[in-house]
């Protein structure tokens, strides 16, 4: 077909996840509280760890930034889904759509290496203990969430660059509440088949190698931990534990969506609510429930709040 005869694309229609008004309603009041709630416990955080001079460590460094990161992916993408909610016509602009793809990928690879970061972080932590503040430095703890952003960046770019001139004749429904690149690629009037090849390269093995590359880290430190003391070993199971439920939860979705051969639209539906709207709400509950130090320092950040009330 000749390129002249396409016609162009100005905006894609979402399906939404639901066209009975009794589910939307439970869908709108379920992803308003929860939504709230994320940006709420993920704001408590990032208040936290910047305010309390006993939280300047590099753990609580990644930390207040992985808050940071959930915040900004829900709100690129909880909003409009709120918003398309009730709407019987759910549109969305080329320029919008492509926006939403851009900072989805930058945030997910930012987030794939900032997880790294965690792990190398807990890593130094527990199997040398004596030297973590000299190579876990201020300058080094930078670096990490410099190299973090960058590659974020590089990878959305990878991306863009081999969609953002696609031809699109029609049509220009999406059965999602979002635009993920897999099914945006689909609706272009061309045979994509090599470029949704590229697409699942570029972010389902860069997901699959992140997630084995954290998970043999872990396995690397629990041996080494077994093997200098026995006693140490609960206490480091303890201590990833928490970090693996969250890697758990961000990479299985990824590499459901991307990689799996089979792919069905209510699952990656379910999926992508589980990323976007559940997800950066355990992150927070997970880290600061089983944080005693996190705990004290909201503690103490309350309190201050209370005294600030009084004087008013």
């Amino acid at each position: 077909m000749d390129g002249a005869n396409y016609s162009v694309v100005s905006d894609f229609v979402f399906l939404g996840l639901s066209n009975s008004w009794e589910i939307q309603l439970v869908l709108f009041v379920f992803s308003c509280v929860l939504y709230v709630a994320s940006i709420m416990g993920n704001s408590l955080i990032v208040l936290t760890v910047t305010s309390d001079p006993q939280l300047h460590a590099p753990m609580y460094f990644l930390l207040a930034n992985l808050s940071f990161i959930d915040m900004t992916v829900s709100s690129i993408i909880i909003p409009k889904m709120i918003n398309d909610i009730f709407r019987e016509h759910k549109v969305i602009s080329f320029g919008g759509c492509v926006t939403q793809i851009f900072f989805i990928h930058v945030i997910g690879g930012a987030e794939m290496v900032l997880l790294i970061a965690m792990a190398f972080d807990r890593y130094v932590a527990i199997c040398k203990p004596l030297h973590y503040l000299t190579i876990m430095s201020p300058k080094m703890c930078s670096l990490l969430l410099a190299a973090a952003w960058i590659i974020g960046m590089i990878h959305s770019t990878i991306q863009l660059v081999f969609v953002i001139k696609l031809p699109f004749c029609g049509p220009n429904v999406l059965d999602s509440f979002f635009c993920d690149l897999p099914r945006f690629i689909k609706l272009a009037c061309i045979d994509t088949y090599k470029l949704e090849f590229i697409v699942t390269a570029n972010s389902g093995f860069i997901s699959l190698g992140s997630f084995f590359i954290l998970i043999i880290s872990y396995i690397f430190i629990l041996v080494t931990v077994w093997k200098h003391s026995s006693g140490g070993l609960s206490k480091a199971l303890s201590t990833l534990s928490a970090h693996l439920a969250v890697v758990v939860l961000f990479f299985g979705p990824c590499m459901f969506i991307y990689l799996w051969p089979f792919p069905t639209v209510p699952v990656d539906k379910f999926l992508a609510v589980l990323d976007f709207l559940i997800t950066p709400i355990l992150n927070p509950a997970i880290y600061t429930l089983r944080n005693k130090d996190m705990k004290m320092a909201m503690r103490r950040l309350s309190s201050h709040f209370l005294k600030l009330r009084r004087i008013i």
